[in-house]
């Protein structure tokens, strides 16, 4: 995730970890509709990520991870519907 996107697996799970974040599952920009989309905050980047998962077997595995857009952004500022 860092080398492309700039954000280390560290500030993913924090984002994923925020209480206050929002979870869209399956994400709404899935092709394949077997990913979800976390918007959370990562207190050590400082900043609002946008984090893509995949669940196999009961198992969470982080696939990418980027800053948040502006639609995600408002959306976890709730000024956008989810879609």
């Amino acid at each position: 995730m860092s080398a492309r996107h700039g954000v280390s697996v560290e500030q993913a799970d924090e984002a994923l970890d925020d209480p206050e974040a929002l979870v869209f599952d399956p994400d709404y920009a899935s092709r394949s509709g077997r990913s979800a989309r976390t918007i959370g905050w990562s207190p050590s980047s400082g900043r609002l990520l946008t984090v893509i998962t995949v669940s196999e077997a009961g198992v969470v595995y982080g696939v990418n991870g980027w800053p948040a857009n502006a639609a995600d952004t408002r959306r976890y500022e709730g000024d956008e519907d989810d879609g």
